[in-house]
């Protein structure tokens, strides 16, 4: 299945990475004024990584950040790492090095994940209760995000639904941890969560993902290889920002 040439796909091509951020930073802002005129409160999850680092430092502008009304704005995270918010690995950390302390957003409205929380199963339950109360949902209930930003690994992975993990097949919570991959054990929001959004970007940079990025849009489906793949079902919703390196190998 050739979705390129089928046209099933929404790809953003950008020629390097100032360009990639900028045009993130244009989704970001016209979602979040959108969802604010149309029912008063912006909900965005975002992720860390590298490709996001020069977006979130353009969403540290005045020039960029002036044009969001924050008090409206609901800050979560895609996924985070099992570590102390200060440490260097942690994705909320990027997020207060690049962005979070310039932009006039209520300390109330930022939702972190506890990562520092030596049990990673109750910090994966208290951070999807704070999904449910912020959004004022029961237990069962899925929010709906109207952004949610990700990046993409070499092996396929987004968010940390990593491949042969159980998140990538938790379908009971909105939250789930992914114990000891590689370096870190992580927490993450579940596929439900990322398919009820109303939109999502994903960011892919840099020549080392023009093989996955091939790879990826050019065979078919196969989610357990790929958890990207857990997301074709709604193609439609989905924005993909890349630079020119990483879409070489694509048409």
């Amino acid at each position: 299945m050739d979705l390129v040439k089928n046209g099933k796909l929404n790809i953003v091509r950008a020629e390097n990475g100032g360009q990639l951020a900028h045009r993130a930073l244009e989704v970001f802002i016209q979602t979040a004024r959108e969802a604010i005129d149309k029912r008063g409160v912006f909900y965005v999850a975002i992720s860390g990584g590298n490709t996001p680092g020069m977006f979130y430092e353009l969403l540290s502008e005045e020039s960029s950040y002036s044009q969001i009304d924050w008090d409206r704005v609901h800050l979560f995270w895609v996924d985070e790492r099992c570590v102390h918010p200060s440490a260097e690995a942690s994705n909320f950390g990027l997020a207060v090095h690049t962005f979070l302390l310039d932009v006039p957003i209520p300390g109330e409205n930022v939702h972190r994940v506890t990562g520092e929380e030596i049990d990673y199963a109750k910090a994966a339950s208290e951070y999807e209760q704070t999904i449910l109360n912020v959004f004022g949902l029961q237990r069962g209930q899925v929010p709906t995000f109207d952004l949610i930003m990700l990046g993409m690994g070499s092996d396929g992975h987004i968010g940390s639904l990593l491949p042969n993990t159980y998140a990538l097949f938790d379908t009971d919570d909105l939250v789930s941890a992914v114990y000891k991959f590689d370096d870190f054990s992580r927490i993450t929001l579940t596929v439900p969560v990322l398919k009820q959004a109303d939109h999502i970007i994903v960011l892919i940079s840099g020549q080392a993902k023009a093989e996955i990025v091939r790879d990826v849009f050019l065979s078919e489906p196969d989610e357990v290889k790929y958890p990207v793949h857990s997301l074709w079902p709604i193609l439609d919703k989905i924005t993909w920002i890349m630079d020119q390196h990483a879409g070489s190998l694509i048409q």
